[in-house]
């Protein structure tokens, strides 16, 4: 059986290099074509805003060093921003913060809970991310004390899933926990 050859690092830095030539041609023509065409409409922006994302994440998957806990948080994140931005070009009415927002911290909580219960003698090394991310998911707090949303189950449920999965992680975790603090700080 015959394995593709893979890719020298030099030969695949010049294809990154020249996909990301052509991903800014592609941007350039949308916007040209977007302001001739339909200028009111603001639909290159988007069109952008998704190719920006999508380098984003294959510059971030790139880097061999990426905990898979980091990539889950940046993911969330970006994501969060990327349906905001959408959201507000198509006259804001909300779904990204009542709807988007919510999902992406319950599937961020969730994919945590799983690489913790995978790999729990791992969890020092994502315990920074879990932290964040939990964090993270208290957003939409805010969202509801500046009434920004008028329907708060699902950021609720969000709230409920984040604040469940970081009490779950640590008792999961706990042992491992303090084993590593005592060997990194000598106690």
């Amino acid at each position: 059986m015959l394995y593709p050859k893979k890719l020298s690092s030099k030969k695949s830095n010049l294809l990154i290099k020249i996909l990301l030539g052509v991903s800014l041609i592609i941007a350039i023509i949308l916007t040209i074509i977007n302001k001739l065409t339909t200028p009111e409409v603001h639909w290159a922006a988007l069109a952008n805003s998704g190719i920006i994302y999508i380098w984003i994440t294959v510059r971030y998957s790139i880097n061999k060093r990426t905990n898979i806990a980091g990539h889950v948080m940046i993911q969330a994140i970006a994501i969060s921003i990327l349906t905001t931005y959408i959201d507000y070009n198509l006259g804001f009415k909300g779904w990204s913060l009542e709807i988007s927002i919510p999902i992406i911290i319950m599937i961020a909580n969730v994919t945590m809970l799983v690489l913790t219960i995978v790999s729990h003698r791992k969890y020092v090394r994502y315990a920074i991310y879990q932290l964040i991310i939990c964090i993270y998911s208290m957003i939409p707090i805010y969202f509801i004390q500046k009434e920004l949303i008028d329907n708060y189950i699902l950021s609720y449920i969000a709230i409920g899933i984040s604040i469940a999965n970081f009490i779950l992680t640590i008792v999961l975790s706990a042992k491992d926990v303090k084993e590593a603090v005592v060997r990194k700080f000598h106690m």
